[in-house]
């Protein structure tokens, strides 16, 4: 690794650390701005057994010192306890709801990706013919619509209509739509991406020189167009799967698939804050991170980025 690769990651990785401290300090100062409190509900305790409470998870104390206290235990993954699931913690919740989250994420990632890359080859080969307009309608329309719109077209569609899968996500088969639900944006935008990457690598001299001399048409467009045109693929790659798993928070809540995103709204329902803000912290920091990765790799794989 040369020093000028190594300053860039330094530099990039204070940057994700510092953008993590601000969302924590965003996050914090906005839930205390909240009107009325986490122990407000329909039968609310009396002022003695909310002042008990408050002082029971620390927040009778200043707000400064609330503040500092949360930021070091934020450090060490410690997000306090989940005010309305009794016993248990926040990071406990999170990392039981991302088991499932996080399956389901990088099923609906690696689909999308492999059937990207597929659809966007063939439409950069095919240019201009009917293939190619096909996929550029399906991808077009792919990409104008949100995943929580296409998770209840799905749910209807093979739910209710077609009752072929389970609307219940809490099954392996019932777990098919959501990744479909998840994956159909993604796909589109990578669909997009390879076909312009592709149209540009085929019309280098090297690939006309390659088939001059007699290369298989298979062997030049996955050989070596490929190889060159999935770049910028590989950039979005990251915070396509932070995209997909922070995005698979609503298509949980409507497949009902205990993930995350159960938990992430639940907790806003029963003013569960301190899960809310331990949610709201995790999941743009997998943002950041993933970002960062992706910016590292693409260095890596393509030499010719000036990091300047």
């Amino acid at each position: 690794m040369n020093s000028k690769l190594a300053f860039y990651i330094v530099k990039r990785v204070l940057l994700a650390l510092f953008t993590v401290f601000l969302v924590i300090t965003i996050t914090f100062f906005a839930m205390k701005a909240i009107p009325g409190g986490p122990f407000l509900s329909e039968k609310s305790p009396s002022p003695a057994v909310t002042a008990q409470l408050e002082a029971k998870y620390g927040l009778d104390k200043p707000i400064m010192e609330q503040y500092t206290t949360y930021l070091s235990d934020v450090v060490k993954f410690d997000f306090g306890p989940s005010i309305k699931n009794r016993g248990r913690t926040v990071t406990d919740l999170i990392l039981e709801g991302f088991k499932t989250s996080g399956m389901l994420g990088l099923e609906a990632a690696g689909l999308a990706i492999i059937v990207g890359l597929v659809l966007g080859s063939l439409a950069a080969v095919f240019h201009n013919k009917w293939i190619d307009k096909i996929i550029m309608v399906l991808s077009t329309g792919s990409v104008a619509m949100p995943s929580f719109v296409i998770a209840t077209l799905l749910l209807l569609a093979f739910c209710v209509w077609w009752p072929i899968f389970p609307p219940n996500g809490s099954t392996s088969a019932g777990l098919v739509l959501p990744v479909i639900s998840l994956s159909l944006y993604p796909m589109a935008y990578i669909t997009r991406l390879t076909r312009s990457s592709m149209l540009d690598v085929l019309g280098q001299d090297y690939i006309r020189t390659a088939r001059a001399k007699g290369v298989s048409p298979a062997k030049v467009i996955f050989k070596h167009s490929l190889k060159n045109a999935v770049t910028p693929v590989i950039t979005y790659v990251g915070p396509m799967i932070a995209y997909i798993l922070t995005g698979s928070l609503v298509v949980e809540s409507i497949f009902s698939v205990p993930g995350i995103g159960n938990y992430f709204f639940s907790s806003i329902i029963n003013r569960d804050y301190p899960m809310v803000m331990g949610t709201t912290i995790f999941l743009a920091a997998l943002m950041v991170i993933m970002t960062l990765l992706s910016d590292i790799a693409y260095k890596i794989f393509d030499p010719r980025v000036d990091l300047s």
